[in-house]
């Protein structure tokens, strides 16, 4: 890989690690320490989500015109700003407030990161952003097992960890990103571009898998909002749950070898990575439904690692291909947005039906809701398709 690959793949790295300190507590850390219910803590979590999608359009908006330096150094000079707020203040108002800022201004960074190595790297293709999703899920590993020691001796080191994390990542990104230049050429079509596409049609099928992302995204973070609450009931205990995602992030590193000769058949294939991923993290719902001991919540974590190991990346991989030069940044938003929309109505939908009719009726819910998914993977193709009969019918004959 270049290096400019591997800066951003080190940059992931430190962002997300830091990040990792405080999402997977955030539920926990409202409910436990302020009192508040499961349907607040939801509420709190889709202001976060609700502001990331915001500036998750605008950090795809902002690579386009500004490219990818600039555009990541704004969004990491406000969550620095945020972040010390939240370290300094913890009560329940100045958290709402810093916690939202923070899902703004992270939102920003995402896409400019996934749109920047797509650029600097084309010949990469999936590859490139599996990179990226290895780094974070690295991120993910030593993140919450670092956070589930620290928040076992008090929750204030989450925030001042969490801050220092981020102060490296300036840092990196000062001195490691502005250096980078954008390819021009940096775009692959799904048809080879062969046959004149239509600018409309890749866009309907991104949104058309965009809409299965969203709901794989709406049950995936069950697992940070009311699950984690429901382990602790069940007597499941906060490190024993930090575990859950370092084990998350270990097995998709672990598990790369495991993987490959299965991705190396259907590599071209995103259509089939999805469906396989989607059957898989079905399972897992089904799995952890039953779940009443540790053991179980263990399994049913590593069945839903194996399935995100085959959808997380496909779905940025494919926006870059299917996105017209110059749209890349765009394409990359509207991905984490929908993903962060998952994220923003996910907890809030949780918490709600939890506390209305029980554990048993959200599983229900959320394997119904993803298994949709599967519908969207089979379709979201006819929109190119379809241009593309057109553009060979108007072609004339010599």
């Amino acid at each position: 890989m270049p290096k400019s690959v591997w800066l951003l793949i080190i940059g992931m790295l430190v962002n997300v690690t830091g990040n990792s300190f405080l999402w997977p507590l955030t539920t926990i850390y409202m409910h436990d320490h302020l009192g508040k219910s499961l349907s607040l803590a939801g509420l709190v979590l889709m202001a976060n989500a609700g502001a990331a999608v915001i500036g998750n359009l605008l950090g795809g908006a902002l690579f386009d015109k500004f490219g990818g330096y600039r555009s990541i150094m704004a969004g990491i000079v406000f969550t620095l700003i945020a972040l010390t707020g939240l370290t300094i203040w913890h009560s329940f108002l100045p958290f709402v407030v810093f916690y939202t800022i923070i899902g703004f201004s992270g939102g920003i960074v995402f896409p400019s990161m996934y749109a920047m190595v797509g650029t600097v790297w084309p010949e990469g293709g999936r590859k490139a952003f599996n990179a990226i999703y290895l780094a974070q899920n690295v991120g993910v590993a030593l993140g919450p097992a670092m956070a589930g020691v620290l928040a076992a001796y008090s929750f204030d080191y989450i925030f001042t960890a969490n801050l220092a994390m981020y102060v490296l990542f300036f840092f990196i990104a000062l001195f490691g990103f502005k250096s980078m230049s954008i390819s021009p050429n940096a775009h692959t079509s799904v048809f080879n571009e062969k046959k004149k596409i239509r600018k409309r049609a890749p866009l309907y099928a991104l949104l058309i898998v965009s809409a299965g992302y969203f709901l794989c995204w709406v049950g995936y973070v069950q697992w940070q909002s009311t699950i984690s609450a429901y382990t602790q009931e069940i007597g499941i205990t906060l490190p024993q749950y930090s575990f859950l995602w370092t084990l998350n992030g270990i097995l998709i590193v672990a598990g790369q070898p495991f993987i490959r000769p299965i991705m190396k058949k259907i590599e071209d294939n995103i259509k089939q990575q999805l469906i396989i991923g989607i059957l898989i993290m079905i399972v897992s719902y089904i799995v952890v439904a039953f779940a009443q001991d540790f053991s179980m919540f263990i399994i049913a974590m590593a069945i839903l690692t194996i399935g995100e190991m085959f959808v997380w990346p496909a779905v940025p991989a494919l926006a870059n291909q299917l996105a017209p030069k110059g749209r890349e940044g765009f394409y990359q938003g509207i991905v984490n947005s929908v993903a962060t929309g998952g994220r923003m109505v996910g907890p809030l939908l949780g918490g709600v039906m939890v506390d209305l009719y029980g554990m048993p009726a959200l599983f229900a819910l959320i394997t119904a809701l993803v298994s949709i998914a599967i519908i969207t993977s089979l379709l979201y193709d006819r929109p190119l398709k379809r241009e593309q009969a057109q553009a060979m019918q108007e072609t004339p004959i010599l």
